[in-house]
C-alpha cells in the first residue's frame, strides 16, 4: 500500500510539473504578440502586461476567459484537441510549436528507463562509415556509441552512458572546438525541451535539464527563453588545434523501429578541405590530442 502510495504522488507531482511547463509557455507566446499583430484594436494609454491580456487571447480561441484563465494557471485537468489546435492558431504556433503545446497538455508520457542498447542496425551504418565521424544517441543525449573519428574531431571524452550535453556544456573544451557553439548549444537547448513535453515522466532527463540550470548560465538563459524546436540537421563548425578549421553538415538516421535512438553523422562536401584531413585524423596513433 504504500507503494502505491508513493506511485500516486509521484505521478500527481509529474502531472503538477506538467501543468507548471504548459502555464509557462502559454504566458510566453501570449507576452509576445501584441493586440495589433492579431487584428484587436489599440487603445491609448500604457499597457500592464507585455503582450496579449489573457481576456484577449481568450477571444482570439473563442473560449472563455474563466476557461483560459485555468489553462494558463494549471487549473483545468482536460483540455479537448479543438481547443488546443484553438490556442496554437491564436498564438501563430508553427507546427513544432503547436505539437509542443499538444504533448504539454498531455497527462501521459514516457518513463525513465535503464540506458538503451545500442540499436544494432545503426551501429552496422555507423561501422560502414568509419571514414566520417559518427555517434550514437538516445533520446535525451545519452552516448550509446561512438566512432574514433568523431572522439578526434570533438576531443570527446564521455563513456557510453554518459551524456552529451555534459560534453557541450560543462567541457570547456566544447566551447572551443565548435566555433558556432552558442548557436549549436542553444539549439540543443531547445530540442531537450521540446524532448522534457514528450517524456515529461522520465526522471533521468528531469535531473539533467534541473542540473544544468542550476550549474549553466547559459543553459539557464536559453531554457527560460522557451524556445522548442526538433534536434534536425545544420551546420557545425569546428577548430581542430592540429587539422585547423573543420566544416560538417550535421545529418540525424533513426530507424522506424527504433526512434528513440538517432545516428548523427557529419556530413563534408566532396574535394573540401575537411574531407581532404579527416584521413591524416584517422591514420594517427593517438586521436584527440
Amino acid at each position: 500500500m504504500a507503494r502505491i502510495g508513493a506511485e500516486v504522488r509521484a505521478n500527481l507531482d509529474s502531472m503538477s510539473r506538467d501543468r507548471t511547463a504548459l502555464s509557462a509557455f502559454l504566458r510566453d507566446r501570449r507576452d509576445r504578440l501584441t493586440p495589433s499583430e492579431v487584428g484587436l484594436p489599440t487603445y491609448p494609454g500604457a499597457r500592464r502586461v507585455p503582450g496579449l491580456r489573457r481576456e484577449e487571447l481568450a477571444q482570439l480561441a473563442g473560449v472563455s476567459p474563466d476557461y483560459y484563465s485555468k489553462l494558463e494557471q494549471g487549473r483545468q485537468a482536460n483540455i479537448s484537441d479543438e481547443v488546443l489546435r484553438a490556442l496554437a492558431r491564436a498564438l501563430r504556433l508553427d507546427e513544432v510549436e503547436a505539437q509542443h503545446l499538444r504533448d504539454l497538455a498531455s497527462p501521459n508520457g514516457s518513463h525513465a528507463a535503464e540506458l538503451q542498447a545500442a540499436d544494432p542496425g545503426l551501429l552496422r551504418i555507423m561501422e560502414a562509415l568509419d571514414h566520417i565521424p559518427t555517434i550514437l544517441l538516445g533520446p535525451a543525449g545519452e552516448i550509446l556509441a561512438t566512432n574514433a573519428l568523431l572522439r578526434a574531431v570533438l576531443s570527446l571524452d564521455e563513456p557510453v552512458g554518459g551524456s552529451l550535453h555534459h560534453y557541450l556544456f560543462r567541457n570547456p573544451v566544447a566551447r572551443e572546438r565548435i566555433v558556432n557553439w552558442s548557436e549549436f548549444a542553444a539549439g540543443a537547448v531547445a530540442g531537450l525541451r521540446r524532448e522534457s513535453a514528450r517524456r515529461p515522466n522520465d526522471r533521468g532527463l528531469t535531473t539533467l535539464i534541473d542540473e544544468l540550470r542550476a550549474t549553466e548560465s547559459d543553459f539557464s538563459r536559453w531554457w527560460d527563453d522557451h524556445e522548442v524546436q526538433e534536434f534536425a540537421g545544420t551546420t557545425k563548425i569546428i577548430q581542430h588545434p592540429a587539422a585547423g578549421t573543420l566544416q560538417f553538415g550535421i545529418e540525424f538516421v533513426c530507424t522506424p523501429t527504433n526512434s528513440e535512438q538517432s545516428l548523427i553523422v557529419y556530413t563534408v562536401e566532396r574535394d573540401s578541405t575537411t574531407e581532404k584531413v579527416l584521413p591524416i585524423l584517422a591514420s594517427w596513433d593517438t586521436v584527440g590530442s
